[in-house]
């Protein structure tokens, strides 16, 4: 009963939160004083206790607050003020458009009302301007959602978008931009409002979005987030010409009937300061324009003499009248952009780097993507010239077109005045359309070659972070060099250093230093070598295989693997590397992450920034924000998609899961510092900056695996000795509000926070079991999958999903959670390093020699292969056609990626120019 009237406070004062702030405001102090002083002396409470509803009278406008008034022998009860803090997390609840309420039941119900209500809540925020950042969703009340099934959004986009103030539809546009039928345009744009991150939307809300991926997901984002970007700069355009005295209602509309960026800036141009059509607006403050309207109205009651005014600049000659209104025409008829587009580009120089766009031409609608870019980049070094050849009949047509129909005068003009309007219809094309077209086709191509560069980057840095990696082994990871020698680091299977050194392999003393390898892998059981692919990488490669060879390290059988070094030797001196690693030189540090790399790819690859990871083309003649921006949603998508350790992963890994940011993660690491392993999920609770939609959004990308309670049991006992007992008193003593939240959460391990099972669908999950008749700890098992398939085939997956009140998608979900084996990884079917013990020099490849190599990297022309010569072969992308790959790669731009191993015939050898052309034969698996 308690319960129920703390969430009837709760909610009350919400729906009347107007009305406090009207009348209640002078009348709250009074309480809070007397609140303050009733614990300090109670004998004197008892006389003021009458006072009170003498003083509450005048507050009887409160209706609402009647039924309160037998609550009124409350204030006597001493243990009650301590519940006061309950109201304060109101407010803040209703700032971030969450409830409270799970914490005090100790269960979830956030998660799936969170993203699921009608979009009619809106309408309580019609005076709020546009503001992409404070969605107007979060006050709704969403506890209604039925566990681990999320609520149906509205199937209607009508009224969605209002707030922006504009003249198209919102989802309509979106649609249309993207391709995307306008309801899951509709799901997609509510979820974003509601604060919800990709990676928990594509596995968590299928339904809503029609099982569409992560890319397609945040395609639809990056157009949203450029609708509303264009949304602000109208208002703030509407709001610089409204201060400047030139916003008509016509301007306005026109401005508001904008669709693309491109639009705006053209509509906006005649009035910007210091605009190239300051001729026109001179001429138009000379008083022409009513002249240059009579010319088209009335031209045979015009005269241009009567406009002549010697002495004044612009008017003082017929010569000078009649330039000013062609200005006018031109500015008017610039207006409009009817016009047919084609174009050609060309190139006068020779340079050695250019050489393929000597003299280039090509029609625009032929142009390939990797050209624009390399175009753009000679241009900007000042190598090559850029024109858009616009052909002749476009300008006879326009011309023809203005003059006949467009702009024809309405009566029968003089010789004279023709002659001006033809004479601006050419002027206006000439001076002013053709740089406009020839501004819009290459800002059109760019574009286009910009998003698919972007994408290219996107694909190939997904399969390089997902290579499946290596466990169970030690490995020695080797920066190659020469004058400086060869860094090695010894790595336990765990990733924690053993030894590091310098030796120098190519130098006189090679047998030496051999023999200390010998000793260094029998001492620490390595028998796996991971070389860098840097300086030196063929030579360090030879030193080993010809020591493989000869059995020089027997007992051991000891193989190798080349890997990109890409980035090592920028992290190495970063301020992550020093953290981590403050003791080591920063030479061995690079060795350190070479061999990492092959460990796990993921963790160590996230240290870096992902334009240093060598892959992708052109990634810097793209635009950086929306780079960066991609590749931040990339991986944070690979990191929650294979999920995390909380108890033993590093704070860097942490920042990328979704949900999480930098200070969330330094929490989360303090909390494990101070009070032991987390025990389950709801623990995260405890910690701080932890909110409701943050829990929501990561919790089913954490993993809790029993055993690290099992490891840390002995660090546990040096936090206070019961970890779970650490974890429930600490945070209780730090106080202000945290006290009833940890007295809820509970400490027990939960078996099913190791899965990709969401908390929000525990209860749907343990029915599930029940239903078939397993139990939590048969998990991963043999016997519950048998059960789990033998229910699902007679029942059916859509008729068990109905019984349980939830949907298939999540039903399937829980199905792979409770069946897959523990320590479940989706890298484990993704490709691993080629591991080999002798090598190919590029003088043994002759035509027509078939091989295997792996992709290293894709680009717009093409995939790079590594074919194990020490030289990456090139397959065009014109020999990489449909019937060459996988049905499920046919629908990708290239269909190939780093890590893929591939089958190749080798077509041409250039060995002074170090290329080997190559033909794909098939993608194997």
């Amino acid at each position: 009963q308690s319960a129920s009237e703390d969430e009837i406070e709760e909610w009350q004062p919400e729906s009347k939160a107007p009305k406090r702030q009207q009348k209640a405001q002078p009348s709250e102090k009074k309480p809070v004083v007397k609140r303050q002083a009733k614990p300090k002396e109670p004998k004197e409470s008892k006389p003021k206790a009458p006072r009170k509803p003498v003083e509450r009278k005048p507050r009887a406008p409160r209706a609402p607050k009647a039924p309160r008034a037998p609550k009124a022998p409350k204030p006597p009860k001493a243990p009650k003020p301590p519940k006061e803090p309950k109201p304060p997390k109101v407010p803040r609840a209703t700032k971030g458009g969450k409830k409270q309420q799970a914490l005090a039941g100790g269960g979830w119900s956030e998660g799936p009302s969170s993203s699921h209500q009608p979009y009619g809540g809106k309408k309580e925020e019609p005076e709020e301007d546009f503001a992409f950042d404070e969605p107007s969703l979060k006050r709704q009340k969403t506890s209604s959602a039925p566990q681990g099934r999320p609520t149906r959004l509205p199937t209607s986009g009508r009224g969605f978008g209002e707030d922006l103030n504009m003249n198209w539809d919102l989802i309509q546009l979106l649609s249309e931009r993207t391709g995307v039928e306008q309801r899951l345009c509709l799901n997609i744009s509510q979820l974003f409002r509601e604060e919800n991150t990709i990676p928990f939307i594509v596995r968590y809300r299928k339904e809503l979005i029609n099982h569409m991926d992560a890319d397609a997901v945040r395609d639809v984002q990056l157009v949203l987030e450029e609708i509303y970007a264009l949304a602000k700069k109208t208002q703030t355009i509407s709001q610089t010409l409204k201060k400047e005295g030139v916003l008509t209602a016509e301007l306005e509309q026109a401005l508001r009937n904008c669709r693309t960026a491109d639009e705006l800036d053209h509509v906006y141009a005649p009035y910007k300061k210091g605009s190239r059509l300051s001729k026109a607006c001179r001429a138009k403050q000379l008083g022409l324009e009513s002249a240059a309207q009579a010319l088209l109205q009335s031209p045979h009651t015009l005269d241009l003499r009567a406009w002549v005014k010697p002495g004044r600049e612009g008017l003082s000659t017929l010569e000078e009248v009649s330039t000013g209104v062609e200005q006018i025409l031109a500015d008017i008829i610039n207006s409009l952009k009817e016009q047919q587009k084609e174009g050609h580009q060309r190139k006068p120089k020779d340079i050695d780097k250019f050489h393929l766009y000597c003299d280039f031409t090509c029609n625009m609608q032929h142009i390939q993507h990797h050209q624009t870019l390399a175009i753009n980049r000679g241009e900007n070094l000042k190598i090559l010239t850029v024109k858009v050849n616009i052909p002749d009949r476009v300008k006879s047509d326009f011309c023809r077109w203005c003059l006949n129909v467009r702009w024809r005068p309405k009566g029968y003009p003089r010789e004279e005045l023709m002659k001006i309007l033809q004479d601006a219809v050419e002027d206006s094309y000439k001076r002013l359309l053709i740089p406009l077209l020839s501004r819009s086709y290459r800002t059109k191509l760019t574009v286009s070659a910009e998003k698919e560069s972007i994408a290219m980057f996107v694909r190939n840095l997904r399969q390089r972070l997902l290579v499946c990696p290596v466990r169970g082994r030690v490995i020695m990871g080797v920066d190659p060099g020469f004058r400086h020698g060869c860094k090695l680091a010894v790595l336990s299977p765990t990733s924690q250093i053993l030894f590091t050194d310098v030796v120098y392999l190519h130098g006189s003393g090679g047998n030496r230093e051999a023999d200390k390898l010998r000793h260094l892998m029998i001492r620490y059981s390595c028998n796996t070598v991971v070389i860098g692919n840097g300086t030196a990488c063929r030579e360090t490669e030879a030193f080993f295989a010809d020591l493989i060879s000869r059995r020089f390290f027997q007992p051991l059988d000891v193989s190798y693997c080349i890997t990109s070094e890409a980035g090592a030797s920028i992290y190495s001196v970063s301020p992550a590397a020093v953290k981590e690693m403050p003791d080591l030189d920063p030479n061995l540090r690079s060795a350190v992450s070479i061999g990492r790399r092959v460990q796990d790819p993921l963790a160590e690859l996230v240290k870096i920034d992902p334009k240093h990871i060598g892959i992708g083309t052109y990634q810097h003649d793209v635009s950086q924000s929306s780079l960066k921006a991609a590749l931040d949603g990339v991986v944070q998508e690979c990191v929650s998609f294979v999920g995390v350790d909380i108890n033993i992963c590093s704070e860097t890994l942490m920042r990328h899961v979704a949900g999480l940011n930098t200070g969330r993660a330094k929490s989360i690491a303090e909390w494990r510092e101070t009070n032991g392993p987390f025990m389950n999920r709801d623990q995260l609770r405890l910690v701080k900056g932890m909110g409701p939609k943050s829990y929501q959004q990561c919790a089913g990308f954490i993993r809790i695996n029993p055993l690290d309670h099992l490891n840390n049991h002995s660090q546990s006992e040096d936090f206070g000795g019961n970890s779970a007992q650490a974890a429930q008193e600490k945070p209780a003593a730090k106080g202000k509000g945290k006290t009833k939240a940890s007295a809820a959460v509970p400490t027990l391990p939960n078996p099913l926070d190791q899965t990709c099972i969401h908390p929000e669908s525990y209860a749907v999950a343990r029915s599930f079991l029940s239903l078939v008749g397993g139990s939590v700890d048969q998990m991963g098992r043999p016997e519950l999958r048998q059960c789990v398939e033998a229910s699902v085939k007679c029942q059916g997956l859509e008729a068990l999903a109905e019984t349980l009140n939830t949907t298939p998608d999540t039903l399937q979900l829980i199905i792979d959670g409770l069946t897959q084996p523990p320590g479940f990884d989706i890298r484990q079917d993704f490709e691993k390093a080629d591991f080999k013990r002798g090598i190919v020099s590029m003088s043994d490849l002759r035509e027509g020699v078939v091989l295997t190599g792996r992709v290293e990297n894709a680009t717009l022309f093409g995939a790079f292969v590594d074919i194990g010569v020490g030289r990456n072969g090139l397959i065009h992308k014109k020999y990489i056609t449909p019937d060459k790959l996988p049905a499920d790669q046919r629908r990708r731009s290239l269909a190939l990626g780093p890590g893929e191993k591939v089958e190749v015939r080798v077509l041409n050898v250039d060995p002074q120019r170090g290329r080997i052309g190559l033909d794909l034969i098939r993608v194997l698996r």
